[in-house]
């Protein structure tokens, strides 16, 4: 990614209001009620992971966060326990338990980042944090500023059905979602992503 790219970045893509403290505003008005109404499909889940496999129902996984920092990021475990820690779209269906296939499909395994957002470490929507080790996909989201946003749980490269093993693609996504950020995309891409649209 050549400096025009970078440059070419609008300052207000982050500092504008809604980036600094209305889209925070936003996460906690949804977070919370979402998180009620989610603790007993979390529960029900834990109970048939725990049943169907041997290991913890909830896991923490090392990602990358807000200006790079690492972050451990929440999930229901939908593998098994001895699974290498790669990219989703780098798994194994072998190491993915029956239940995690359900959980994956319904995307009820993101439901414990909830937390996340409510700890400050990631957003509802924005870029889905990466592993630490995936080290093409940072540098392709550095040289654009997308660490510059906190990540989401859904964004618009996942409503589009970008994943990770496109990193340079992934990343102009996610420059796109950061320039056109606001409420009403936000509120549209949740929308989608609850209407089965990632």
């Amino acid at each position: 990614m050549n400096d025009n790219t970078r440059s070419s970045v609008d300052p207000q893509a982050t500092r504008g209001f809604y980036p600094r403290l209305g889209k925070r505003l936003l996460d906690l008005c949804l977070t919370i009620p979402c998180g009620l109404v989610a603790l007993p499909v979390i529960g029900i889940a834990a109970i048939a992971i725990r049943r169907n496999s041997h290991g913890p129902a909830i896991f923490a996984q090392e990602r990358v966060g807000l200006n790079g920092r690492v972050f451990r990021c929440y999930k229901l475990r939908s593998m098994y326990v001895d699974a290498p820690s790669v990219p989703t779209h780098e798994a194994a269906q072998a190491t993915i338990t029956p239940v995690g296939r359900f959980l994956r499909r319904t995307k009820i395994d993101e439901l414990p980042q909830l937390w996340n957002v409510l700890l400050g470490d990631m957003s509802l929507v924005g870029p889905r944090p990466c592993l630490p080790s995936q080290h093409e996909l940072i540098a392709a989201r550095q040289s654009r500023r997308v660490l510059e946003i906190r990540p989401g749980i859904t964004g618009l490269a996942q409503v589009q059905g970008i994943d990770m093993s496109r990193p340079q693609i992934l990343a102009e996504a996610d420059l796109r979602y950061m320039r056109s950020m606001s409420a009403l995309l936000d509120l549209r891409l949740l929308v989608q992503t609850v209407m089965g649209g990632s």
